[in-house]
């Protein structure tokens, strides 16, 4: 069956006006048309919807029942159009953020736009750079914001503020200054293969070091927090993740000479993406809180 949209308009407005004539003068169509429009929809369904009475089509036992599931879906459908059309603030959002991002920047904004816009709802998804780069790709997510770096033509990338790496450890006897080679053999601990912090750090430091002695390996920045504070290891994280760390005395910024770690944070879309009223606002309003978080660190 290949009931049309069109069809069941036209038979919602003879129903209601009974003469063909007029629902032509209405619909802007030829009487032949809106007959052969219920004709059609009657060899479709299979029964005759209307009786011929004076001139007039009259709703038969059939055509009763079928008006009375049919309406309420046309006026539904009619809604969610006049909806879309006049309302630019209601909607579902799909983002994803990389570990900093999502676990740093993202709960404020997403709840201060919810209660701003209370008809949107905002999907967010957490992984690294290149799990977030892939989620854009794959079209499961409207937009991204990520920390490392990406070249694929398929990605439409602007940044939107700065982000500081910074060396950290527990250990009392780094409270200094040293050079970054010094440190190439002691304990590091790393995020996992992916992340866009480690793929920032291991760029940065190629030219500074002959290797580096990667302990252990962790997907999240908060197990990596956890580990330093219980051992002597070291690592190098966002400035924004270990604030509170470093100022309550749980960390130590190592302060390591020569060495200025820094990288932009992204927001990644996919090239063919419709930009609606809906995403423009989205993306505005998180680009100024992200970009008003940062100036306050």
């Amino acid at each position: 069956m290949d009931i049309t949209f069109r069809q069941l308009e036209i038979f919602l407005n003879v129903t209601r006006e009974g003469h063909l004539t007029n629902v032509a003068k209405q619909m802007g169509l030829s009487q032949s048309a809106i007959s052969m429009a219920i004709k059609d929809l009657e060899d479709k369904l299979e029964h005759l919807l209307f009786d011929r009475i004076n001139k007039r089509l009259v709703l038969n036992e059939k055509g009763r029942v079928f008006e009375k599931e049919v309406s309420p879906l046309i006026k539904r459908l009619n809604d969610i159009e006049h909806e879309f059309r006049n309302s630019a603030n209601k909607g579902i959002i799909r983002v994803g953020a990389s570990t900093t991002i999502v676990d740093y920047l993202m709960p404020p904004i997403i709840c201060n736009y919810m209660n701003n816009y209370p008809d949107v709802r905002v999907h967010l998804k957490e992984g690294n750079t290149k799990d977030i780069v892939q989620l854009v790709k794959d079209g499961a997510i409207d937009v991204g914001f990520i920390e490392g770096l990406v070249n694929d033509p398929e990605i439409i990338k602007e940044a939107i503020g700065f982000d500081e790496l910074v060396v950290v450890t527990s250990d009392v006897l780094l409270d200094k200054e040293v050079y970054i080679d010094t440190l190439q053999d002691r304990r590091w601990v790393l995020r996992e293969e992916g992340s866009g912090t480690r793929d920032v750090f291991l760029n940065y430091i190629k030219d500074k070091v002959d290797h580096i002695n990667i302990f252990l390996e962790l997907g999240h920045t908060e197990s990596i927090k956890s580990i330093l504070m219980s051992t002597q290891c070291l690592s190098c994280i966002s400035k924004i993740a270990v604030k509170n760390e470093v100022a309550d005395g749980k960390l130590i910024k190592v302060r390591v000479k020569n060495f200025e770690c820094k990288r932009e944070f992204l927001m990644i879309y996919h090239k063919d993406k419709y930009l609606s009223e809906l995403f423009n606002k989205f993306v505005y309003f998180t680009k100024a809180m992200i970009a008003s978080q940062i100036d306050k660190i």
